[in-house]
């Protein structure tokens, strides 16, 4: 089966850190611009970060420069958000996206982050 998993999300204290990952089944990310969304409770989903197939180019929401860092290992099939100083704002449900050059889209079920003491 072709879809994306998310891992690493978690109950946090404000101020501390998570790493999320994300690896596909079934295909691997190489050719794929990869994202990462977040889904507020009663709130839309929000694009975080962007990763390009090419040169690894990395874009991010302007409220989230210089706390999150989205990367990829594509050795390793895999994509990264490390998250630092975390808000209690930043609690959502994280969803992994990725589209390949040709426009086929994957999205993950997503993984709960939680920030609160």
């Amino acid at each position: 089966q072709v879809q994306l998993v998310e891992s690493g999300g978690g109950l946090v204290q404000p101020g501390g850190s998570l790493r999320l990952s994300c690896a596909p089944s079934g295909f691997t990310i190489s050719s794929y611009t990869m994202s990462w969304y977040r889904q507020a409770p009663g709130k839309g989903r929000e694009l975080v970060a962007t990763i390009s197939s090419i040169n690894a180019y990395t874009t991010y929401a302007d409220s989230l420069k210089g706390r999150f860092t989205i990367s990829r290992d594509n050795a390793k099939n895999t994509v990264y958000l490390q998250m630092n100083s975390l808000k209690p704002e930043d609690t959502a449900v994280y969803y992994c996206k990725g589209v390949s050059s040709r426009g086929v889209t994957y999205w993950g079920q997503g993984t709960q982050v939680t920030v609160s003491s």
